[in-house]
């Protein structure tokens, strides 16, 4: 019997994350078929039921410590755990419970991340710090790699593999023809279907702005149907509806929380997806639909570059005439980029096993 325990951003309603938190699961159970899983979440009575593990709290120290004193290897990831982009406290977090693990003697595991941006120099030195005690690494791409080599990690712990949600199972498409008709978003025969997953902090932005400006030329030029799809639903739905609303009924807008089952499908009905989000592009990409994207982030590079797709923009350099010329380029190119797309999933695909693979070596040689 493994006792695992899942350290990452589980819990807050995130799709892109707990599409993450489906994916190791179901590939922990696949690989490991003796295997026990706990996981730390905001919500631990939701994980609970809605993935059949044990859950604790993440912020409380006490079940973390009794969780940690009850697993023989702490898990960390995937996504983007390690990075103090979004704030110094959240890489802090991460660490000190990786750490915690390694003072109680426990195994401790990187899992299909992507690491980075670390700028703090205090971060950076600690993250080494940890990560060099670690039994296993893999992350998501050669960008995280060589960060961690920068910062002095040891070559020979270190895997690339890939992001673990292109693994996910999709669903049928039927699913996602009935949510866009409940949200009254129906997708019509024969009209052009864009899915927009946008990211922003702020409802009025010069990027907003142009994307608003793209929508309309779509339906102005090829008749489009555009959906504006809230991948993290608490903070992108605002930003949806406020869009809508400026578009006076020229795009469509989800606006109920939906399951990363019914997304992933509602992803699959369009005919192309322009996302910022990065696990929107992975979604589409694993649903066999050419996607667009906007780079917010390295992560979003990495990941399109990983399926030979350029990223033409960034959210602070998009207009609407870069646009113009990546969109007819995918409709050009639209059975040639699903073929190619589709032929590196399968070589990532093949790539993921390690995981399981090592934490299978590690806890064997811990007995």
């Amino acid at each position: 019997m493994y006792n695992i325990l899942i350290s990452g951003y589980y819990g807050f309603n995130n799709i892109g994350d707990e599409s993450i938190l489906r994916t190791v699961i179901d590939n922990l159970r696949e690989k490991l078929p003796d295997v026990d899983i706990t996981v730390l979440s905001q919500c631990p009575a939701q994980t609970e039921e809605k993935y059949g593990v044990r859950a604790a709290r993440r912020m409380n120290p006490w079940d973390i410590f009794r969780s940690l004193r009850r697993c023989d290897m702490l898990l960390s990831g995937g996504g983007s755990l390690l990075q103090d982009a979004t704030s110094r406290r959240s890489i802090l977090y991460y660490l000190c419970i990786l750490r915690l693990a390694q003072l109680l003697g426990k195994r401790t595991f990187i899992y299909s991340q992507g690491i980075g941006p670390i700028s703090g120099k205090w971060n950076r030195w600690y993250t080494a710090r940890v990560l060099r005690r670690a039994d296993g690494i893999v992350v998501r791409d050669g960008k995280s790699r060589d960060l961690l080599l920068e910062l002095g990690v040891p070559e020979g712990l270190i895997h690339v593999t890939a992001d673990p949600v292109i693994r996910v199972r999709t669903p049928e498409s039927a699913l996602g023809l009935r949510i866009l008709e409940e949200e009254n978003c129906p997708r019509r025969p024969d009209h052009l279907t864009v899915g927009w997953a946008i990211k922003s902090r702020k409802p009025d932005t010069a990027f907003l702005r142009e994307a608003e400006r793209c929508i309309l030329w779509l339906r102005e030029t090829y008749g489009a149907d555009s959906v504006l799809i809230p991948f993290f639903h608490d903070e992108d739905v605002g930003v949806c509806e406020a869009m809508a609303k400026h578009l006076d009924g020229q795009a469509g807008c989800l606006r109920k929380k939906h399951l990363s089952e019914e997304t992933l499908s509602i992803i699959g009905c369009m005919d192309v997806l322009v996302g910022v989000r990065l696990h929107s592009l992975i979604y589409a990409a694993v649903m066999g639909v050419p996607m667009i994207g906007v780079s917010y982030d390295p992560k979003v590079e990495s990941f399109l570059s990983s399926i030979q797709r350029p990223t033409p923009f960034t959210v602070e350099d998009f207009t609407l005439e870069k646009f113009q010329a990546a969109f007819r380029d995918t409709m050009e190119r639209r059975e040639e980029i699903r073929e190619t797309t589709r032929a590196c999933l399968d070589r990532l695909i093949s790539k993921l096993d390690q995981n399981e693979e090592l934490i299978r070596a590690i806890m064997e040689r811990a007995k």
